[in-house]
Parts: structure tokens; C-alpha cells; sequence
């Protein structure tokens, strides 16, 4: 098809004029019957968003993408450029991109007229037909549909009554394109006002100009529930113009979560090849997550980011590879202690309700990171329960006793890896503990393993955990209150 280089050469393929939601639809079609898959790298929508994303596009809907922050709704908008056909012809120096069986624009009309089969054609990439704007209070009208160019009348010579001094806006040079909207409630109502005849009724109003252009462009639109009460809202008539409104969420299990932080930490994970990352690593980075989401110091409304799970994960490599160049290591492993190397992308993440804000944002951190602990240790160790009987022996017993008789164990956070093994080995019932529960565990995972039991009975208050400067302390919390008084 490249090789058509004229309207005649056209004339005489098998081209035929589609719109861009025809097309979309038919690509679409192709890959449902092949049982292709059409947004690849989306994980966790299969079930959910992605079926209504389809429905939307069999219906040749615009679409509203709806959702709190860091659930993918602009990398789903993105994915659609893979529905459009690869190349389109369209009429050479046009700047709407006229199709040339099908030309919409005053210049594209013309030049057919003056030129005939001899009109230039050119070919399109499906990677040139998509345009982005993020809603800012700044955008105005003639950003987005156009505006009067007094430079152009005044090269021209031409009145500012005549169509050709029109300089057009994003939307109009989107035609035969996806044009995705970000923020919407964030652009001013008046903004959005102007919106309406291009999605209903396809005309332009600039100023005092009535054009009648069939534009057509697949308008994607994403908006944050949270933004409807603390910076805007979508106004209803346009809600009404828009075919499709699709929610988002964030991953439903720690499965998932891990699929999408391993797919999207892609440097992380090649600068851990000398680094050992324990799944159970993995699990607590996104039951951080899952904890911050149902917090009562954290804003639900605001949500947390999928992207705390993925800069979490990249500061834990790097805090692990920062000990390893400290120590001259050419090899290490995660351990629990990194987590305080978390802290900081963690910090930026959530937002805070009045409690927490009283706490302070590094204390919440390292809270939501003892409840991630506490939430997962009963998958690897005996349940603590809140009432235990007298003569009972408990599991933790012998291990808690050593912590009674005045020993303490600190972990600095340079230690090197024979330091912190023979620290943790140094702990006879925190050994037979691990051969216990966890037989078959491997001996690059039996450390961190070693240290998560310590964190976990902290976390249900059988021992007491100190962080100082350099490290963490562990002491039996009987025992210190009872030294404290």
C-alpha cells in the first residue's frame, strides 16, 4: 500500500474509507475469533475491565475511563493504538489527515479539485494517530478545538470572516486518531461545555464560526473519583455524551499485584542478579499495599498507587545492593531489615487522614509494614492467639524465654552476610523453629525466613522492636517494661 503514492493509485486498490471506530471494531473482531489478545500487559483486567473496554469499542463508544490513581487507565488507553490498522493513506500537507476518499478539511477539498488523481498521498503509522492532553486549569478552547490566527489573516490577506484563518486545536487535528483526555474533572466546566457539539453533533464553534466537520476521533477520557470533590467534576451534560463509562480497580489478590510489580520493575529485576529475592519478599511488599488501602489512617478515597508496590520494590534491590558495594559483596540477599529502605517510597504515596497525620508518615509506614507481616505470618507459622492457657506450651515459648533471660539481638543494617548469618544462627530456638514449620525451606530463603519470624512475633506484640540508626534491636517486651519501672 505504500507504494500508492497518488489518489488515482489509491482509487484503483482495494482501499476503502473507515472510520477510526470501524476500524477499531473490526481489528478488534479479528482478534476475538482468533482468541488473540488485545491488551497485552494489562494484568488483572481479563475478567473485569478489559470485557467492558470491548463492549465499549463493539459500540463504537467514546469512553470514560474511571478510577483512583495507579490502576492503568492511561496505559489502557494507550494499548488501543495496537486496534488501528497500521498505515492509513492520507492527503499529502493536509493537517487534519483527510482521508483522500473522504477529505473533510477546506485545504484537503481543494487541492483534490485543483489536482484530481494526481493529489499526493501519504501513509500514516498507527504510531503517529494518537494525541494525549493531561486537564490542567490552564487549557483553554482554543488549545483543544482552535482559534482565530491573525497571523495567518494577516500573511494571507485574508478577513478574518474567511474559514482559512482558523489555526485548529488538538481535537480537530486528531481526526482518524485516538485522543485521550486525562483528568477530566480537572478542566474548567466551561472547557468541557465546548465539548459537547464535537461529541454529539461533530461541529466546531470558534469564535462566531459554525463548521460543520465530521470529525472523527475515538475519545478516551480518564478521571479520578477523588477529583470530583476536592478540584472539579464532570459536568452531566457531557457524562451523557459519553457512551461508555468503565471503573478500574486495584489488583484483587497478592498474585496479581506481584505480576504487575515484577512486569513493571524490569531494571530492578535485571540489577538483582546478584541480588536473592525471597517470594516471601515479594508477598510483603504487596500486602503493604493491600494494608494501606484498608487503613484507618490512610484517605480511601485517594487511594494507593500501584506504583508504591513497584518504587518500594526498587528501593529494596537498591538498599540490598548499596550494603553489597559497602561490604565489598559481589553477591548478597534481601533481608527484612532493607524494609526501612522502603520507608521513603512508601512515605510519598498515600495520603494521610488527620490520625495519621498525628502519627507521622514514617511511623505509618513502618506500621502498614508490621501489619503486612502480620497478615502473612500465620501462612508460615503457628496463628498467635490472643488467650493462651497457663500450663499450655506454646510454639514461641523457648525462642521468647531466651529473649526473657536478658539477651537482645541487633541486626545493623551493614552488616555483611556472615555477620547477619552467625547473629541469627547465634538463636539455637529460632533455629529449631525454622526446621520445625519450615522444613524444606531453601537455604538462600532460611535468613529471611529467620528474621520474619522475629518481625512477626513483634508484630503480635510478644517481643519489642527497636529501629536505630544503624539497625534493629529486638528485646523480650515483658521484660523491658518490667526493667523500665
Amino acid at each position: 500500500m505504500k507504494e500508492i503514492i497518488t489518489l488515482e493509485g489509491l482509487k484503483k486498490s482495494d482501499y476503502k474509507p473507515k472510520t477510526i471506530r470501524e476500524e477499531l471494531a473490526d481489528n478488534l473482531k479479528v482478534n476475538l475469533k482468533a482468541n488473540k489478545k488485545s491488551f497485552s500487559g494489562l494484568i488483572g483486567y481479563d475478567n473485569t475491565v478489559i470485557p467492558d473496554v470491548e463492549r465499549a469499542i463493539l459500540s463504537n463508544h467514546n469512553i470514560n475511563l474511571l478510577g483512583l490513581r495507579g490502576q492503568a487507565k492511561t496505559r489502557l488507553a494507550r494499548k488501543m493504538i495496537d486496534l488501528l490498522d497500521e498505515w492509513v493513506p492520507v492527503v499529502k500537507g493536509s493537517e487534519l489527515n483527510d482521508d483522500p476518499l473522504d477529505p473533510i478539511s477546506g485545504f484537503a477539498k481543494e487541492i483534490i479539485k485543483k489536482m484530481g488523481g494526481k493529489t499526493p498521498v501519504e501513509w500514516m503509522h498507527r504510531s503517529e494517530r494518537f494525541f494525549e492532553k493531561l486537564a490542567t486549569p490552564d487549557v483553554t478552547v482554543a488549545d483543544l478545538i482552535g482559534d482565530v490566527d491573525p497571523i495567518k489573516a494577516a500573511t494571507l490577506k485574508l478577513s478574518y470572516a474567511d474559514e482559512k484563518v482558523i489555526h485548529f486545536g488538538m481535537i480537530p487535528r486528531a481526526h482518524r486518531c485516538i485522543f485521550v483526555l486525562n483528568e477530566l474533572p480537572d478542566l474548567q466546566a466551561r472547557i468541557q461545555v465546548a465539548l459537547f457539539s464535537i461529541l454529539q453533533e461533530k461541529e466546531i464553534q470558534i469564535r462566531g464560526f459554525k463548521l460543520r466537520l465530521p470529525i472523527e476521533t475515538q475519545f478516551i477520557f480518564t478521571a479520578n473519583p477523588e477529583d470530583y470533590t476536592n478540584r472539579g467534576s464532570i459536568v452531566s451534560p457531557l457524562k451523557d455524551r459519553i457512551g461508555s463509562q468503565i471503573l478500574t480497580h486495584y489488583p484483587h489478590n497478592r498474585s496479581i499485584a506481584k505480576k504487575i510489580t515484577k512486569q513493571e520493575s524490569k531494571k530492578a529485576i535485571l540489577k538483582s542478579n546478584n541480588i536473592h529475592i525471597p517470594e516471601l519478599a515479594f508477598d510483603i511488599l504487596e500486602q503493604i499495599g493491600f494494608e494501606a488501602r484498608k487503613s484507618d489512617y490512610i484517605d480511601s478515597k485517594s487511594g494507593v498507587s500501584a506504583r508504591m508496590s513497584i518504587t518500594s520494590f526498587e528501593n529494596l534491590v537498591s538498599c540490598a545492593e548499596r550494603r553489597a558495594l559497602i561490604n565489598n559483596d559481589d553477591k548478597t540477599f534481601i533481608r527484612l531489615t532493607d524494609f526501612s529502605g522502603v520507608i521513603s517510597s512508601i512515605n510519598g504515596k498515600v495520603e494521610l487522614v488527620y490520625e495519621g497525620e498525628q502519627e507521622g508518615a514514617e511511623q505509618i509506614s513502618y506500621y502498614l509494614i508490621s501489619q503486612a507481616i502480620k497478615t502473612i505470618f500465620p501462612e508460615l507459622f503457628p496463628k498467635i492467639g490472643k488467650l493462651e492457657k497457663p500450663d499450655s506450651k506454646a510454639p514461641y515459648d523457648k525462642l521468647l524465654a531466651w529473649f526473657f533471660n536478658d539477651n537482645q539481638l541487633y541486626i545493623d543494617d551493614c552488616f555483611n552476610d556472615e555477620e547477619y548469618k552467625s547473629t541469627l544462627d547465634g538463636i539455637k530456638p529460632l533455629s529449631d523453629l525454622i526446621k520445625k514449620y519450615q522444613p524444606d525451606i531453601k537455604e538462600e530463603d532460611k535468613y529471611f525466613v529467620m528474621e520474619f519470624l522475629l518481625w512477626g512475633l513483634e508484630a503480635n506484640k510478644k517481643l519489642n522492636k527497636y529501629r536505630s540508626l544503624e539497625g534493629f534491636e529486638f528485646k523480650d517486651s515483658l521484660g523491658s517494661y518490667i526493667s523500665g519501672l
